[in-house]
């Protein structure tokens, strides 16, 4: 498949110069211009301006407005928005899907897999919009009744990264939408067309349907955009997606001013691979895991914990399995890996492979930048296996590429889960087994510390249905699915008394 950017940019309302700040059908922008280049050639994608603190407080502003009247709206109604927002993402998938294999670098597939996701959680939070249920409960007192409601929290800021640079996204606004919040959003500066791509399809859903401005911002920009956004006590709501030191800041930010946030932060995934273990599973889940995205997925599988029964057999298959692997164009569905996002995370990659040489570790593929032709972009690398011991201090940490650690254990599962969980984050984890006894022990409370715990699958990725985060470092957060819509409300408690008299809880007396 080949890109044509002007056609492509057209097809989705885009030009090579933007305006990068929207309240949705206003569009401005007077700060410093970020330029978007693809990592798959190295082309200049466009330009796209940014917002000063004037447009920031004015957009903000904006959104204070709009959301007086969209909180009156019945939750059906705004559920019938999203609706209709999903099927425009029906309608411009390919288009977009496209912009995002090019602008991030993931594949095609996963490009279009990523808005099938968007479309997803729109079906979901439809259906969300007529359950937004509280709970009722007996009082105490003759002739009173309790119960519990849930109400929107006003403004919602989204700060989301740029490995999947929309589908964050809607997972945070279908969710806040249908709750009867207002929404702002801070992509990531690395790829700002997908941003304008998803503010231009959202707006002619608002537009046609004569909902106020407002309900729907952008604001591109760096790293003080998302500062303003954690100060600024008139957001209720952040929700931010990024590292754990970017999350760490916020949740210092935000907590100080006593404000609510909502963190997806870094992954350091393993799976476990017991003796009992269908290899062929196990292989088809740790190479995806590892290598998807060019391992730039939270949860990309980072750690390969073998049991030294299988250990030899588990390696030998991993090296023909990478050796087998085609990289190059994301475009190219035959291409099995793309490129990094950057140079930057090119430099990120190859300080760790170094790292890796001074503690112990041993290369079962050797890993290193690729160049020559079709990877003049300079960000295309080798994915890389070593073995390492399990106290190399390498492994507390994440590195965001194609770089998988095999680790040998021996004995019961047990130390094999002991080994997943000695590291500060706890967002994916996967055990492949056929042994009842060793998944249940796995899943138990004394078992994965993760936020997510698979069996017989990998590390990578998630359904819609089930609340997506982790514990740890990853932050603590749940988006997505199950009752993860309660984070974008704050919670009510009711009494009525419906009798003639006043009394008071707990038997108390107090006469007049």
């Amino acid at each position: 498949m080949k890109i044509n950017i002007p056609t492509l940019l057209q097809e989705l309302g885009l030009f090579a110069e933007e305006k990068g700040v929207s309240t949705g059908a206003h569009w401005t922008g007077s700060g410093a211009p970020i330029h978007s280049y693809s990592p798959v050639d190295g082309k200049p994608i466009g330009l796209v301006t940014t917002a000063s603190l004037d447009e920031f407080d004015q957009t903000l502003n904006c959104a204070i407005d709009a959301f007086e009247e969209f909180r009156k709206m019945p939750a059906p109604n705004r559920g019938e928005l999203v609706r209709q927002f999903g099927n425009k993402l029906r309608e411009k998938k390919e288009a977009l899907g496209a912009l995002v294999s090019y602008e991030m670098g993931k594949s095609y597939q996963e490009g279009l897999g990523e808005v099938q996701e968007m479309i997803d959680i729109c079906d979901f939070a439809v259906g969300l919009s007529r359950q937004l249920h509280g709970f009722t409960m007996h009082s105490e007192r003759p002739q009173h009744r309790m119960y519990e409601q849930y109400h929107p929290l006003g403004v919602v800021g989204i700060i989301s990264a740029f490995n999947f640079p929309v589908a964050v996204w809607s997972w945070n606004v279908a969710l806040a939408w249908v709750c009867g919040n207002v929404c702002i959003w801070k992509p990531s500066e690395k790829t700002p067309y997908c941003s304008l791509a998803c503010q231009k399809i959202i707006s002619e859903v608002l537009q046609e349907n004569q909902i106020p401005n407002g309900v729907s911002c952008l604001l591109n920009g760096g790293a003080d955009v998302g500062g303003w956004l954690a100060e600024d006590p008139r957001i209720a709501l952040l929700s931010a997606t990024g590292s754990t030191a970017m999350g760490k800041s916020v949740a210092k930010t935000v907590g100080g001013r006593l404000g609510k946030y909502l963190l997806e932060l870094g992954g350091n995934n393993a799976i476990i691979v017991t003796p009992e273990a269908n290899l062929e599973m196990t292989l088809m889940g740790a190479v995806f895991g590892a290598i998807g995205t060019c391992g730039q997925r939270c949860t990309s599988t980072r750690r390969l914990i073998v049991h030294e029964s299988v250990y030899d057999a588990v390696v030998q298959a991993l090296k023909k399995a990478y050796g087998q692997l085609k990289i190059g164009s994301p475009l190219d569905e035959s291409n099995h890996m793309g490129p990094l996002i950057d140079p930057q995370a090119v430099s990120q990659y190859t300080t760790a492979l170094k790292e890796v040489s001074t503690q112990g570790g041993k290369w079962i593929v050797e890993g290193g930048p690729i160049e020559g032709e079709g990877f003049e972009s300079g960000c295309y690398v080798k994915p890389a296996i070593a073995s390492i011991p399990a106290n190399a201090t390498i492994l507390q940490t994440e590195t965001f590429a194609p770089l998988l650690y095999v680790i040998s254990y021996s004995g019961s599962v047990e130390n094999a889960i002991a080994i997943q969980n000695d590291v500060p984050q706890g967002l994916s984890s996967a055990i492949m087994t056929q042994n009842l006894g060793e998944a249940e022990t796995f899943l138990s409370h004394w078992g994965s510390d993760c936020g997510i715990a698979n069996v017989n699958i990998g590390t990578s990725g998630a359904e819609i249905g089930g609340a997506f985060g982790g514990e740890k470092e990853t932050g603590g957060g749940r988006e997505s699915g199950s009752d993860a819509w309660k984070a974008y409300m704050r919670r009510q408690t009711n009494t009525i008394n419906y009798s003639k008299k006043l009394p008071l809880a707990q038997g108390i007396k107090f006469e007049l």
